[in-house]
């Protein structure tokens, strides 16, 4: 369905471009209602949910909210007609309606080099509106809560699906995992030799995150990097990464995978969303998103003996003055 919606979109994309028309906003920005539904339009102060997709003159999709499996969610705010905010398109539009945005590149970037991945003439937006919860004579609280039912309604569909995901990547990659009893999926591909680490110790890895649909968000190996047509990020050392199973801020999965492998192992991680990101999601991570790890255990780094013992500080004064009084 995801896909179908996307070329849908894509199909507008070109339909809109083909047959010229637009209506002019100003600022060098342009609309083409592609799909109008005739419903009431979208005031300030109203709930939206919407997809999108945005891509360039070379037909090359830069983002899209399809990809993510997330709608877009905002409260409609308020916007000043004929200064060429995108945010204008919104209020000729309904639920279920669908629109083309296009932008003048050179007006956006103007007095400013214009970013490679922008080649052309336009940059190009397709809108489709999911749902409109309307403000109007509602209470805040009763807004809010038929806002944030809806909100959840579309959490515990894609909630729903992770699981359905991790067991078709585990069978179309055909792999042989072991299940622990958090959720935590892993098949070693090369089995290690030496002690598993022990508390306190530190692991070395090299790593790389994709997505059960093969996309790429991480990695400390250049070349996977490079494989994924992830950015090469100049400040990144391309080495193994060293770290303390268990630390605080680690996602759990990481917490608990590595305290299984020894020196030397490769393993692919299927880590379940309750043991990455979860329900918040993080950056590029969208909520209840699985994540999947190639790691090689570089090494297992064991506490320096000598290193100068932490310093023991006596505990603290307390003025029994200042102690609550208990009743």
């Amino acid at each position: 369905m995801k896909k179908r919606l996307m070329f849908l979109a894509l199909a507008a994309i070109g339909l809109a471009s083909c047959n010229g028309g637009f209506k002019k906003l100003g600022g060098g920005t342009e609309y083409s209602i592609a799909d109008d539904k005739g419903g009431p339009s979208i005031k300030e102060g109203d709930f939206v949910s919407f997809n999108f997709s945005i891509k360039n003159d070379a037909d090359s999709v830069m983002q899209s909210s399809y990809e993510k499996g997330f709608p877009q969610i905002l409260n409609m705010p308020k916007v000043e007609a004929g200064k060429g905010n995108i945010m204008e398109v919104f209020t000729f539009l309904s639920e279920g309606d669908s629109v083309v945005i296009r932008q003048n590149i050179d007006s956006l970037v103007k007095g400013k080099p214009r970013p490679k991945q922008l080649k052309g003439k336009y940059i190009l937006y397709v809108i489709k509106v999911d749902k409109v919860i309307t403000k109007g004579n509602q209470t805040d609280a009763v807004f809010q809560t038929k806002s944030q039912e809806y909100v959840k309604g579309i959490e515990e569909k894609i909630k729903a699906r992770e699981p359905i995901a991790i067991k078709k990547y585990i069978a179309d990659k055909k792999l042989k995992v072991t299940t622990t009893p958090s959720g935590l999926n892993y098949e070693i591909t090369k089995q290690g030799t030496g002690p598993l680490p022990a508390p306190g110790d530190s692991v070395s890895i090299y790593y790389t995150g994709t997505f059960v649909d093969g996309k790429g968000f991480d990695t400390n190996v250049k070349g996977n990097a490079v494989k994924l047509k992830l950015p090469i990020n100049p400040m990144n050392p391309y080495k193994p990464m060293n770290f303390v199973p268990g630390a605080p801020g680690m996602i759990p999965g990481f917490g608990e995978a590595f305290k299984l492998f020894n020196k030397g192992t490769k393993v692919t991680l299927i880590i379940p969303s309750n043991l990455a990101y979860g329900e918040q999601g993080y950056q590029s991570v969208q909520p209840f998103t699985p994540l999947v790890f190639d790691i090689e255990v570089v090494d297992i780094i064991h506490p320096n003996p000598n290193a100068p013992k932490p310093v023991q500080l006596p505990p603290p004064v307390v003025n029994p003055a200042q102690q609550p009084i208990r009743k």
